[in-house]
């Protein structure tokens, strides 16, 4: 996203000679998307960054995932995944795959554990703070997230996750880079005015956090041969990775809150493009919040049924009661699956009682995929098998209620 930002101490120019105050040199690093041709940073480390001791395989946690055949909308519970009390998981390796293709992975972990130092060299993860704090301490400096949060890390960004306490954290791990959507920018980067959030709604990283330390372990995760595509290799590199006396460009990790984005609303039902956030290769990231809805006098402020023509809709329920999923069973940390060749809307019931209202109290995450979703383990024992009938009233499904 190009918003240029500046952190701690670099030189007047680029490409020229930048020493410290004991006149050593420092090492000028240029990381950058698309080659030399896209948004870019250029950081000053103190030892050379390329480094390595020693190296060996990572064995990642279970990437395998089965086609939704036969294909039907799901119901999954992030909640049962992880045993309240649970500890010493972290959010790194202790991620369990819900969906994927080969666009986008949809994770879920409850973590209390530091992760290991990470570098995810696929492509940008998006993580989504649903409950507890953390920091997220990274090359370019640390942010503090918490609640509400989403967290946009570039690719081969080395950082980890230090929760403070419990953490639960919805993680979007993308194929390629994930940025605002080009309509609410201009042709030069900034974020406009019909936009639903602006430039002062991001937090980049504080200023330089340096650590002095020694044979330091970092994980990698990047393209592989495997089923799944992806492998893992851990580097042990000579000295710590974060040694960056300062750094400029418009490529970092940045945290938005959801609180921040002003949804866009109308006199009668808006689609779910009025509601995004970022967008991927391939896919796209909207969110639901609190607002007030449609003023048509004969408005219906739930959605009308509709079918996914070329996507597969994923919805992360994090706050409130989403008033279209009422009776179904669908409740906090539950997510649904409604895939391409389903006509899908509101549950029974819920298009009658939202006549009349005017505000929603409801908050959840949506990721819409133009590429099939396949279904990770994490999916397989948390679908609760009978979402697929709760249209049915008096069927076999959940209660319409």
């Amino acid at each position: 996203m190009a918003y240029y930002r500046s952190v701690g101490h670099i030189p007047p120019k680029r490409h020229i000679q930048h020493r410290a105050s004991d006149g050593s040199l420092y090492f000028e690093e240029l990381m950058g998307e698309e080659g030399f041709v896209s948004d870019s940073s250029l950081l000053y480390h103190r030892r050379i960054p390329s480094a390595i001791r020693e190296y060996r395989v990572w064995d990642l946690p279970d990437q395998s995932t089965v086609p939704n055949h036969p294909l039907v909308p799901l119901h999954l519970s992030t909640h049962e995944l992880f045993e309240e009390g649970t500890v010493g998981v972290d959010a790194v390796t202790g991620r369990q795959l819900l969906l994927g293709n080969t666009d986008v992975r949809l994770a879920y972990v409850m973590a209390d554990a530091v992760s290991p130092y990470y570098r995810n060299a696929i492509g940008d993860e998006c993580l989504y703070i649903e409950a507890g704090e953390a920091v997220l301490e990274t090359v370019f400096g640390n942010l503090e997230v918490a609640n509400g949060d989403y967290a946009v890390i570039p690719r081969a960004t080395t950082h980890r996750i230090v929760p403070r306490g419990t953490v639960r954290i919805y993680v979007i791990e993308a194929n390629s880079h994930i940025t605002p959507p080009k309509r609410y920018l201009s042709r030069f980067g900034q974020l406009l005015e019909h936009a639903p959030y602006c430039e002062r709604d991001l937090r980049g990283p504080s200023g330089p956090y340096v650590v002095e330390a020694e044979d330091v372990e970092v994980h990698i995760k990047h393209r592989g041969d495997g089923p799944s595509g992806i492998a893992g290799t851990v580097h042990t590199v000579p000295h710590h990775p974060f040694d960056v006396a300062g750094w400029d460009g418009c490529l970092y990790p940045y945290a938005f809150n959801i609180a921040d984005y002003m949804p866009i609303t109308g006199k009668v039902h808006q689609p779910p493009p009025a509601h995004q956030v970022f967008e991927g290769d391939n896919f796209v990231i909207c969110n639901f919040v609190p607002r007030k809805v449609d003023y048509h006098p004969l408005s219906i402020p739930v959605p009308y049924y509709h079918s996914n023509v070329d996507s597969d809709e994923v919805m992360f329920y994090c706050g409130g009661d989403y008033e279209a999923r009422k009776g179904s069973g669908i409740g906090q940390g539950s997510i649904s699956l409604h895939p391409g060749g389903h006509t899908h809307g509101p549950q029974p019931g819920a298009y009658e009682r939202s006549i009349g209202a005017e505000y929603f109290d409801e908050l959840a995450v949506m990721v819409d995929t133009f590429r099939p979703l396949r279904l990770g383990k994490a999916a397989q024992t948390s679908n609760d098998g009978v979402y697929a009938n709760s249209w049915t009233r008096g069927g076999t499904g959940v209660s319409a209620g």
